[in-house]
C-alpha cells in the first residue's frame, strides 16, 4: 500500500505547535496504524512518543556538547580488541558513576594513544545521560581561558563554574610545565572541590611525576596530596590505536 503524506493542513496544525519535526516519520506510522487498524489514542501515543525521545536525545546531544564532549567519544565506539591492558572492573567500576556519587576522582594514565581521552569523554557522556552537570576541556586550553580570564576580570566567576559542576574533565595533563598562575588555578581547583565534587583527569605521567612539573612546591605538595589520595587510578598500557589508523597503499591488482 503505498504511503500517504500528511494533509497540508495537518502539516500546518504540526508546525503551529511546534511538531514539525515529526513529519519525516509521520507517513511511515501512519501506515503502520491502517495495516494494524490501530486505536486513535494508540496512533497519537505512538506519534507523540516518537517526538519526546527525539527531544530527549537532541538534549543530551546539546547538553554534551555544552559540556565539550566529543560526539564520537562513546562507550559504543571503544574497541575491545584493541592491544592494550587495564583492570576492567575498575573501569566497569567507574561506568557506574558511583564515584561522582562518592565525590572522588579517577585518575586515567598511560602512554599515548591508548584511550585515556576517549574513555574520560565517555564517562562524560554517561553522566551527562545520568543528568548530571560536566564540564571538559584540555588542560593546555583550561589554563589558557583562566589565564585570559584574569585581564578581564572574569576570573572567580570561571573558577565558581568550574567548582560548581559535577563532575570535571581535564584532559592531557602534565604535558608541559606548569607556571605559578597556571599552578595556582589547578591548586584552588583541587581545593575548592576536595570532597564535594569529582574530577577525571588523564595524564602520561604519575602524581609522583607532577610535582616536579608544578611551579610552587607547597602549592604542588599539597593539591597532589589531595587528588591522588581522592583518586581511582586506571592505568592503560598497551599499544596505542593511532598505528592501527596509518595509511598504507593498497596491494596492486
Amino acid at each position: 500500500m503505498p504511503q500517504r503524506d500528511p494533509s497540508s493542513d495537518l502539516k500546518r496544525i504540526l508546525k503551529q505547535l511546534r511538531l514539525g519535526r515529526l513529519l519525516p516519520v509521520l507517513p511511515e506510522r501512519l501506515r503502520q496504524a491502517r495495516e494494524r487498524q490501530m486505536d486513535p489514542e494508540d496512533v497519537l501515543l505512538l506519534v507523540l512518543s516518537d517526538e519526546v525521545q527525539r527531544r530527549q536525545r537532541q538534549r543530551l546531544t546539546n547538553r554534551s556538547k555544552a559540556a565539550g564532549l566529543a560526539p564520537a567519544l562513546v562507550f559504543d565506539e571503544w574497541d575491545g580488541s584493541a592491544k592494550i591492558t587495564y583492570d576492567r572492573r575498575l573501569l566497569d567500576e567507574l561506568r557506574t558513576l558511583r564515584f561522582v556519587e562518592l565525590h572522588h576522582h579517577a585518575l586515567l594514565m598511560g602512554p599515548v594513544g591508548v584511550g585515556k581521552t576517549m574513555l574520560a569523554h565517555a564517562l562524560g557522556h554517561l553522566a551527562v545521560q545520568h543528568e548530571l552537570s560536566v564540564h571538559c576541556e584540555s588542560a593546555d586550553k583550561l589554563f589558557l581561558r583562566l589565564k585570559a580570564s584574569r585581564l578581564d576580570g572574569t576570573h572567580a566567576l570561571e573558577l565558581r563554574r568550574l567548582v560548581a559542576v559535577d563532575l570535571l574533565i581535564i584532559d592531557d595533563f602534565a604535558l608541559r610545565s606548569l607556571d605559578t598562575m597556571e599552578t595556582t588555578d589547578l591548586y584552588e581547583l583541587v581545593t575548592a572541590r576536595h570532597r564535594i565534587g569529582s574530577m577525571i583527569m588523564t595524564s602520561n605521567r604519575s602524581p609522583d611525576e607532577w610535582l616536579a612539573m608544578l611551579a610552587d612546591p607547597l602549592h604542588a605538595q599539597a593539591l597532589v596530596d589531595r587528588f591522588s589520595n581522592n583518586a581511582y587510578d586506571l592505568v592503560i598500557e598497551g599499544e596505542s590505536y593511532r598505528k592501527r589508523q596509518k595509511p598504507t597503499l593498497s596491494p596492486p591488482s
